[in-house]
């Protein structure tokens, strides 16, 4: 009965451990999740001009993990722009509203349970939306600047940051990040199966293009 009890133990604290080690988000910058913050104000007419994402070169898409392997997801639908002021990104500012049901990855098992009150609750939490309060010359690995913002997943809103390069030119507008968030800062706290826990690091990657309206 020691022996059982021990071995199951054993087999629990390894599958923390891997659960650990097996970090999609190792060697990438971690933002660090705090209150909400008050969106600047809006500028004044005419003096923003809007940016819209273009499906068609844009995407947003996820790696979570668990012991046995990760899974790299994305989102289908996706909406959102850039008010770019004066060709600066520091004056400007991006909004972004996704369609949390329009969830890709394989399995597609994995996807409606991706979809259930275990993860993103699509029923009761249609969308997630992501508003810069802040946007920051310079940055790590290499960014052009650090964006700033209030980030609502799972009905609950929290600010982050990330390091982000921006890039305008002409007509167009792109945005190229990967950053770990952690998914029980924002209250998906689904543990997994007991000898397969899930990584609580989930590595975000953006890569989008704005295109003037």
């Amino acid at each position: 009965m020691k022996w059982t009890y021990w071995a199951v133990a054993g087999m629990a604290l390894g599958s923390v451990t891997l659960a650990c080690n097996n970090d999609p988000g190792a060697g990438k910058p971690r933002a660090t999740a705090a209150q909400p913050v008050e969106v600047a104000k809006t500028p004044a007419p005419g003096a923003a001009v809007e940016y819209e994402f273009n499906g068609q070169d844009s995407k947003l898409a996820f790696v979570g993990a668990k012991v046995t392997g990760q899974h790299e997801g994305s989102f289908k639908t996706f909406s959102g722009s850039v008010r770019l002021v004066d060709h600066t990104p520091e004056l400007s500012s991006v909004k972004v509203d996704i369609e949390m049901a329009s969830v890709q990855v394989e399995p597609a098992k994995l996807a409606g349970h991706l979809k259930s009150p275990d993860f993103f609750d699509v029923a009761k939490y249609p969308k997630a939306t992501f508003e810069s309060t802040a946007v920051k010359p310079g940055g790590t690995d290499g960014a052009t600047h650090t964006v700033t913002g209030n980030l609502t997943l799972h009905g609950t809103s929290r600010s982050i940051s990330f390091p982000a390069k921006i890039q305008v030119s002409g007509d167009s507008v792109r945005v190229n990040a990967e950053f770990a968030i952690n998914r029980k800062d924002f209250g998906i706290i689904y543990p997994g199966m007991p000898d397969d826990l899930i990584n609580d690091s989930v590595l975000i990657k953006l890569n989008l293009g704005a295109n003037r309206s």
